[in-house]
C-alpha cells in the first residue's frame, strides 16, 4: 500500500473517527465474555469429547483367584461367621466392575463386619457397604492374626 492509499483511507473516516461509540437505548451492551462466546468454536459432534475421554479411561481386568486363594477366602469367611457377634474389624480387597465398559478396578475398604448374607452372597459392613463374595480377592484383619495361634 503506498502513501497515497494510506492517506485516502484515513480521510475516508475523518468525519466519524472522533464520535462516541453509539449505544442502543433498547439493547444493553454485551460483556466481553458474551462477545467472545460468539466466536467460540462450536461442538458439531455433541458428546464426542465425552466418548473420547471414556475410551481413554483405563480399567483393569478381573484376575480370577486360584483354588488356593479361594480355599483361604472360604476359611476366613467361616472364621468371620464364627466371630460375627464380635463385629470384627476387616479390610477387604475386592474388584469393582465398571458400569460403562469391560473391566473395572481393585479397591480396598475397611470397617466392622455387620453380617454375612449367604443368600445374597455378600458381606455387609456396619456403614452399609455391601460387597459381593464373588468379587472379593482378600480379607485381612486382626482376627486372622490370632486364629493361627488358636
Amino acid at each position: 500500500m503506498d502513501e497515497h492509499e494510506t492517506r485516502e483511507r484515513a480521510y475516508r473516516y475523518e468525519d466519524i473517527i472522533d464520535l462516541p461509540h453509539p449505544t442502543s437505548p433498547v439493547h444493553p451492551r454485551m460483556s466481553l465474555a458474551e462477545r467472545a462466546a460468539q466466536f467460540a468454536p462450536f461442538a458439531a459432534l455433541t458428546g464426542y469429547g465425552d466418548a473420547v475421554r471414556e475410551t481413554g479411561r483405563l480399567t483393569e481386568a478381573w484376575a480370577e483367584p486360584d483354588e488356593d486363594c479361594r480355599a483361604e477366602l472360604d476359611r476366613r469367611l467361616t472364621l468371620l461367621g464364627e466371630h460375627l457377634g464380635e463385629k470384627p474389624e476387616v479390610t477387604i480387597t475386592f474388584f469393582q466392575p465398571d458400569d460403562r465398559k469391560a473391566g473395572g478396578f481393585y479397591r480396598s475398604v475397611s470397617g466392622r463386619l455387620a453380617k454375612i448374607d449367604p443368600y445374597g452372597r455378600r458381606l455387609v459392613l456396619m456403614d452399609g457397604t455391601a460387597l459381593l463374595m464373588e468379587h472379593i480377592l482378600q480379607i485381612q484383619g486382626a482376627l486372622f492374626d490370632h486364629s493361627a495361634e488358636i
